[in-house]
């Protein structure tokens, strides 16, 4: 029998549908409603009304939801209805249901004991817990190790010998550039590249999941690598640039959003931060290379490092192959059963907490079911409506800030050091130095929050860090030309205290607040846009960068350190009015936040209740296909 516009009418009594009588009219509220009816064993009865014809499908629900004792007399044993005589029962036609109120209460216990296990869980009880979460959202995030290889790769060939000979042009002294131009191209093809991958990730990966997503773009990776190390000429390396970007663009938006998503909140800093990890990674193995290609003087001296990009994308592919779906996503797609299996593969098979499955799928429930609520839909559009504008605006701004702070000095180390007077040698030794630190200052970074120290502290005070780190570099350019030796090792020290400090704070917590500042609907699609305008104004100091270094061009060499820290301030002054701090936060508990419009220096303070705000009822019925809804002994 097809089945539709089904209205349930309930009592509070729990049933058992047994068998499908014939069909008769039943009175409700003065209307009549021709249907189907059940047979009901068990005192008060659960009645499923499916209306045969147009003109009872246009009945009103409100005048189907009566209390079933209007429509069943109650009896201990089944009963008919006066009209057509029943058949003998028949097979069970269903599993018990529940109706919609108790569901909702389901959800909302379910959710609260969940919400209140996480906020009190310890950063070492959520290791014990999920401790396959963590090996999952570590191995994804390793694909962002293939683009922090390629940046140091291009950003630091323009320094190397044999690559300015085969890419360059002969200056007047004899020696061969690289010119600004292609240098600014080859640096922003990358970007390019990269924008048009975050924008098709919006789509696909909500689309498709965030496996088969990131499955896909390894393919893709492994294609594109072929172009870079036969190439003949700088614009074929520009084409394999802006390629390769595509699938690197996916990359750095969903490693941060699926570690925030399959882990608890004792985990998510550390998880979605460890993707900065990988990018120091990533240029750490580069610069290494380089350095070990000095001794060379063909062009096998920067092929091979190209051709070595390879070895990443095979053993990724295999590993992510069996990797769970985010949970999340997949109560947003309504299918709560996958991601409550999902859910037990990111968990411990020994845990010894309280833990439930169940009560955390509702908290998914709530939190999406809240969000529906609050939003009107789940485009890119409606990343610019109502509450979400300032979710976007601090999304995009998070991200921008870490370019707009001066970080263009961190991937021109070496050319910079170069030009400022030391030799190439010591520049790549500089170099290799400065990207351990940022990896050190990561570990440094988890430390400062298992401390307790915020996120929006750690940002805000480390941006007045960089803002003196870029005063000195600037005021280094001051010393006489006798000097220049002292003050290019006192510039390239500088370099390293810089790249710790933002390392330490903005570096680092960035991932972390761009994945909680954001809606758990709209996360991927605002997490686009911000890091398309990060790659917008990458662009940018991409192209001013090179010419403030060249020599053949304004050749600002440390002056350029005045620049950026007057664009340092300006964002100083934005963090301190504009940045809230989502620390300890559930993600239904920042939506209710930023729903009620808090502002960002009373986030902290302030206390909500997120299960006393109106959601989204048929979300919430979704929630029914993993509800336990037994019928009682004693009615059974």
């Amino acid at each position: 029998m097809g089945i539709r516009n089904l209205e349930r009418v309930t009592d509070t009594h729990e049933t058992r549908i047994l068998s499908l009588a014939s069909p008769v009219r039943i009175s409700t509220s003065g209307r009549s409603v021709r249907s189907r009816f059940f047979t009901i064993d068990g005192g008060s009865a659960q009645v499923i009304l499916v209306p045969r014809s147009p003109r009872a499908s246009r009945t009103p629900a409100s005048a189907l939801s009566l209390g079933t004792r209007d429509l069943v007399r109650p009896s201990q044993a089944p009963m008919a209805f006066t009209g057509n005589e029943p058949p003998a029962p028949v097979a069970p036609l269903c599993e018990d249901v529940a109706d919609s109120s108790k569901v909702h209460r389901t959800v909302i216990e379910h959710a609260r004991a969940a919400a209140s296990k996480e906020q009190s869980m310890t950063l070492l009880q959520g290791l014990k817990l999920y401790p396959k979460a963590v090996a999952w959202s570590l191995l994804i995030s390793t694909c962002i190790v293939m683009e922090g290889y390629d940046i140091s790769l291009v950003n630091n060939f323009y320094a190397f010998p044999q690559f300015k000979r085969k890419y360059g042009v002969q200056l007047p002294d004899g020696s061969h550039e690289v010119p600004a131009p292609w240098q600014a191209g080859l640096s922003n093809g990358a970007q390019v590249g990269e924008i048009i991958g975050l924008f098709i990730n919006g789509f696909v990966s909500e689309r498709f999941g965030y496996r088969y997503t990131v499955l896909t773009c390894l393919v893709l990776v492994a294609a594109f690598t072929a172009i870079f190390s036969p190439a003949a000429n700088v614009q074929t390396l520009l084409v394999a640039e802006i390629l390769c970007g595509i699938p690197w663009g996916v990359f750095q938006t969903l490693a941060v959003t699926y570690a925030s998503e399959v882990c608890p909140i004792a985990l998510r800093s550390y998880l979605t931060t460890y993707v900065n990890f990988c990018w120091g990674l990533g240029q750490e193995i580069g610069i290494g290379v380089i350095r070990a290609m000095l001794s060379r003087d063909d062009e096998w001296g920067f092929r091979i490092p190209y051709a070595l990009q390879w070895m990443w994308p095979a053993p990724l592919f295999i590993g992510i192959w069996f990797a769970p779906e985010s949970p999340w996503w997949l109560v947003r797609r309504g299918r709560t059963q996958d991601a409550k299996a999902s859910l037990l593969r990111l968990t411990s098979l020994d845990r010894e907490t309280d833990f439930d499955a169940d009560e955390t799928v509702a908290m998914m429930v709530h939190t999406t079911a809240l969000e529906e609520k609050m939003t009107t839909g789940a485009t890119y559009l409606d990343c610019f409506r109502g509450v979400d504008l300032r979710r976007t605006e601090l999304v995009c701004m998070t991200w921008a800030i870490q370019n707009l702070s001066g970080n263009s000095f961190s991937n021109y180390s070496t050319y910079f050091l170069k030009q400022a007077g030391l030799p190439e040698e010591t520049s790549y030794s500089f170099a290799l130095g400065q990207y351990a630190i940022n990896m050190v200052g990561v570990l440094g970074a988890w430390g400062l929050m298992t401390l307790g120290v915020g996120h929006r502290s750690l940002y805000l005070y480390g941006l007045c860090g960089l803002c003196a780190m870029l005063l000195i570099l600037g005021f280094l350019g001051l010393v006489p030309e006798a000097h220049r030796t002292e003050a290019s090792l006192a510039t390239g020290s500088v370099m390293i205290v810089w790249a710790l400090i933002y390392q330490l704070t903005v570096g680092t917590v960035c991932y972390s607040l761009v994945s909680e500042l954001s809606s758990r609907r709209l996360q991927i699609k605002t997490v686009v846009l911000g890091r398309n305008l990060y790659n917008t104004v990458g662009i940018v100091t991409g192209v001013l960068t090179p010419y403030m270094l060249n020599p053949s061009a304004w050749d600002w060499s440390n002056f350029a350190g005045f620049f950026w820290a007057g664009i340092c301030f300006l964002c100083i002054i934005y963090t301190y009015f504009r940045l809230p701090e989502p620390r300890g936060r559930t993600f239904a508990e920042l939506d209710v936040l930023f729903e009620k419009r808090v502002s960002a220096r009373k986030f902290a303070t302030t206390d909500v209740d997120v299960f006393h705000e109106t959601v989204e009822e048929k979300v919430m019925k979704q929630y029914e296909t993993i509800v336990d809804t037994k019928v009682p002994a004693d009615k059974a």
